[in-house]
């Protein structure tokens, strides 16, 4: 009624509008989370406290060969074989990832009580894989994906280290410019490649430059040295194993090289190392790009880049018997031969003053210079050791130099007798200014050190030996130095 006493028609309408408002939006909510509940993949049931139906899904429906709506109101117990939603409800207590035997074949389901004031008003349940096949899958995706991200983590930390490119290659030589270009050809290519060398010499540097500038560099780079593995763990090594394969196997089983290097690049170094009765299983993999681990049955495939390494003579092994002739051609479809340091004695203080510039940036030290005479010295050993050995050399005379330039006293001793070859040469006037000035020196510190031949070699920056050496050499004496 209105104040006039007549009726308030036009507030009876706005309410009835407002209802009619709600009620639409209760429905659009309704239908929202029907259409929620079909779109989810696997089945979905819902019961109230008592086991009483009252959400059944399409897919469920379609997985047990039922119309989803006339299980509306139904028992869970006549829909659902085996089912425990009835006693989750009871018991409240949840019931996750549980194996469910349902027309022939185990499911993989979970049972959530939903609560409200601390008590059950529905149960939902959920059918997360259909078969424990799928949950096999899942697990063995996750073993291969936890696999690979340990090897990338492993590859980014020696990448981060020492990530080699074609840039990373020092040298002036012309052998050494006409090798990158040939490894540069061949990274473009997805064909085997054979790089020999003596010890030292940088074969991995360019194994890793060829996969880094090529269209794998984002894919993984195995490595896999023959000759450190023992001959019983090299195939399981390069193949994987099942669980439970052999004794001592892991129970998970393991991923194996060729597995690992899926789509990247495989370095097998010292290829020269591996046992005669691997190479044709080898053979078989590089052929067919497929393998089985052991223990297994199914062959997996593998797309990777086969990059070989060896500082022996295949071809004498193969006149030998202990290689493999067809094993050998498929190697070595790209051969890279690397050249030791005793025939590109131009690249030798190229490389050196990358290497110290490199151990000056490791150790934040100012720039660390070559003394002419040293590099000389350098020059003309042989560095049997290559590389390896002259990076060795300044690693150590880098941790006992304490100026700025390295000067010949400061190289190791075995380097020594160069210093003397040298020395022994034709006089010159440079060479006896040089030779006066070391005189001066070494009896300048004796005097500071009055006469204490261990304090008088600190002074100098070399070993105490090495100062008898040369105390004997310009027939020095420590008492008639000091005296005097």
């Amino acid at each position: 009624m209105n104040p006039s006493g007549g009726l308030d028609i036009s507030g009876s309408a706005a309410d009835a509008d407002a209802a009619a408002n709600e009620v639409d939006i209760l429905k659009q909510k309704l239908e929202m989370f029907e259409l929620i509940l079909d779109s989810i993949h696997n089945g979905v049931i819902v019961t109230d406290p008592d086991g009483i139906i009252t959400h059944f899904n399409k897919p469920y429906g379609g997985f047990l060969d039922v119309d989803p709506e006339a299980q509306i109101g139904r028992h869970c117990t006549e829909v659902v074989e085996n089912t425990r939603m009835h006693i989750v409800a009871k018991t409240g207590v949840p019931e996750i990832n549980q194996a469910h035997h349902i027309q022939g074949q185990d499911m993989v389901v979970q049972r959530i009580p939903i609560k409200k004031g601390g008590r059950v008003i529905a149960v939902f349940g959920q059918v997360m894989f259909k078969h424990v096949r799928d949950v096999r899958k899942l697990a063995k995706r996750l073993s291969v994906l936890e696999s690979q991200v340990a090897l990338y983590e492993q590859e980014l930390a020696k990448m981060r280290a020492s990530r080699y490119t074609f840039d990373s290659i020092v040298g002036e030589t012309n052998q050494i410019h006409s090798l990158k270009e040939e490894a540069r050809h061949a990274a473009v290519t997805h064909l085997p490649v054979l790089i020999t060398g003596e010890s030292g010499t940088g074969k991995e540097l360019f194994a890793q430059a060829i996969h880094n500038a090529g269209s794998r560099r984002l894919k993984p780079f195995v490595r896999i040295n023959c000759a450190t593995i023992p001959k019983d763990l090299l195939e399981s090594e390069l193949f994987g194993y099942e669980k439970g394969a052999f004794t001592g196997a892991s129970l998970t089983g393991k991923l194996g090289k060729f597995e690992l290097a899926h789509q990247g690049t495989i370095l097998l170094d010292e290829i020269g190392d591996l046992p005669l009765e691997m190479q044709p299983k080898l053979l078989r993999v590089l052929e067919e790009k497929e393998f089985e681990r052991i223990g297994g049955t199914l062959s997996i495939k593998s797309d990777f880049r086969l990059i070989a390494a060896t500082n022996q003579d295949l071809g004498a092994m193969i006149g030998e018997g202990r290689f493999r002739k067809d094993l050998f051609y498929r190697l070595s479809v790209i051969p890279l031969h690397i050249p030791p340091l005793r025939e590109r004695r131009e690249d030798i203080l190229p490389i050196a003053e990358s290497i110290l510039r490199q151990l000056a940036l490791d150790a934040t030290l100012p720039e660390i210079a070559m003394d002419p005479q040293a590099g000389r010295i350098l020059r003309q050993y042989d560095w049997p050791g290559n590389v390896r050995e002259l990076s060795n050399v300044l690693e150590r005379t880098v941790a006992s130099l304490e100026g700025p330039v390295i000067f010949p006293h400061h190289l190791p001793f075995f380097l020594q007798k160069q210093i003397d070859a040298l020395s022994d040469s034709p006089s010159s006037p440079i060479k006896q200014v040089q030779t006066k000035a070391e005189i001066d020196a070494i009896c300048f510190a004796l005097k500071q050190a009055l006469g204490n031949k261990a304090q008088a070699a600190r002074l100098l920056g070399i070993h105490r030996t090495l100062l008898y050496k040369k105390m004997q050499k310009y027939g020095l004496d420590s008492k008639a130095v000091y005296s005097n």
